[in-house]
């Protein structure tokens, strides 16, 4: 009893003491040598920008994907630029492309011109860490822990004073933030994971993030929740290591706010639209031309064509007695192909028109230019887009802007910020299941004249809130803190 009695009040508080002085005698003099190096690289770094400018970089690994996210890059980098002269600025990228061919596309396919010998592409090389097929399973936290390694590759190749993420890559940002030691700000198109997402998983419905397996077993739906519960946490921590967070609509917004709980520097920047070209564009559709319907997406999962190939076999059905009307009508999927496994769900898009023996009825165009798309706007009367919870919806606004009646799926941007079905103020429709799109088509085709031209105006003098002027606004107003040299 004696000795115990003696442990407890007298050898435990020695060894308590002696621990702390061990860890005070070397945490200490390494808060001390990492006080002075951080003091160090930010010296350096403002005697460096007050000379040559300030270096922002831009993570953006497929800059040369051409989809809308692309878009965004591309006309934050010209408003940048017009706006800070001086500023140099580095894009982390995969693309092994020559800066001239990445360029040359970026103003044939978004008609966006950016001065050359303002750019530098920082390659990396370790491209698969972030591609979702490298990661059959717990592909969410997997391709987020790459995209840390990415982004340390990233940081030891280029130190930059302000770090600009444009993909969604929120697990880099304590890299740039602690060890780079630089403001980051980030523009989010779409967040990793949402409540809509676990409550599907939840509810056990099949989709393209939920396979079939785990939607039937009662075991894996737990084991996938507790897993989401977790990344949801890990994704709020990283999240919260930026300071300036700006989201391309109320959908996007709502969802960020939920996870990462910064409401206070979180800005609502809307995607930036080509509409001023597009809304001069005349119609040369005549009445004896075909009814083209339009769909403007990259060939993703998530964009569901498969759901507009579907619709198709819809109205077929729906037109069984009218074979001349079904002949007039023509799907064309217009997109861009990042890699070869979207070039292989072109040709899996392809087997399924003839599965549903819709082919005559469906065209492709891949990796269309500017101009064959502009030419596309000009002849097609109906626009379709199919993504579930699509974050916002640039080619909705722009085939709205382009004078084509557009019939988008009834969430995400489309419903909260673009499309209103009032009918006093109709800009345009809404549907969710193949039925409901093949019977907004055959309702378009059926309305007068009159009806089709006061919906077209009324989408087009809606659509000026989300232009490229609009966009740089309200894009070089949120960043400009990250701008700030003091």
């Amino acid at each position: 009893m004696f000795w115990q009695c003696f442990t407890l009040l007298v050898i435990l508080p020695v060894i308590f003491i002696g621990v702390l002085s061990i860890a005070a005698f070397v945490l200490v003099p390494l808060a001390f040598i990492f006080a002075s190096w951080y003091m160090r690289i930010r010296e350096r770094k403002l005697q460096r920008r007050n000379r040559d400018g300030a270096n922002v970089a831009f993570f953006h690994p497929y800059c040369n994907a051409g989809g809308g996210g692309e878009r965004v890059l591309w006309v934050a980098i010209k408003a940048l630029l017009e706006r800070y002269p001086d500023t140099n600025i580095y894009i982390y990228t995969v693309e092994t492309a020559e800066p001239k061919s990445i360029l040359d596309k970026v103003q044939n396919q978004f008609n966006v011109k950016v001065e050359p010998t303002k750019i530098n592409f920082v390659r990396l090389s370790m491209q698969r860490l972030i591609e979702a097929k490298t990661y059959p399973y717990f592909t969410l936290l997997l391709q987020s822990l790459g995209s840390m390694i990415l982004g340390m590759e990233a940081f030891m190749k280029l130190n930059p004073d302000v770090y600009i993420d444009t993909t969604g890559h929120a697990f880099t940002y304590p890299i740039f933030r602690y060890l780079a030691q630089c403001p980051v700000g980030c523009y989010v198109h779409y967040p990793v994971v949402t409540s809509a997402m676990t409550r599907r998983v939840k509810q056990r419905v099949v989709g393209y993030n939920n396979s079939s397996v785990i939607a039937r077993n009662p075991i894996f739906t737990y084991m996938k929740l507790t897993y989401y519960k977790i990344f949801r946490w890990l994704y709020r921590l990283v999240g919260r290591c930026s300071d300036v967070v700006m989201v391309n609509g109320s959908w996007t917004e709502g969802h960020i706010n939920d996870v990462w709980g910064v409401p206070f520097h979180t800005y609502r920047v809307f995607p930036p639209c080509d509409v001023s070209e597009l809304k001069q564009l005349n119609s040369l559709v005549k009445d004896t031309d075909p009814i083209r319907i339009l769909s403007v997406a990259q060939f993703r999962p998530e964009k569901d064509h498969p759901l507009m190939l579907q619709a198709m076999y819809e109205l077929r059905n729906l037109l069984v007695k009218n074979e001349m009307l079904w002949n007039k009508i023509k799907l064309v999927l217009v997109g861009s192909c990042r890699n070869a496994e979207d070039e292989e769900r072109v040709q899996n898009l392809k087997d399924l028109s003839k599965h549903l023996s819709v082919e005559r009825s469906v065209q492709f165009e891949v990796n269309a230019p500017f101009a064959r798309l502009l030419q596309l706007y000009q002849t097609s009367s109906i626009a379709l887009h199919a993504m579930w919870n699509e974050h916002f919806g640039i080619g909705v606004v722009e085939c709205m802007a382009a004078g084509l009646i557009t019939i988008a799926h009834r969430s995400g941007g489309p419903l909260a910020d673009i499309i209103e079905t009032t009918e006093t103020s109709r800009t345009g429709f809404l549907a969710a299941e193949p039925d409901e799109y093949a019977r907004a088509i055959l309702e378009v085709i059926a309305l007068p004249p009159e009806e089709k031209k006061r919906i077209i105006e009324a989408a087009r003098s809606s659509v000026d809130r989300f232009s490229e002027k609009e966009f740089e606004k309200a894009f070089l107003r949120a960043a400009e803190p990250l701008l700030r040299s003091d």
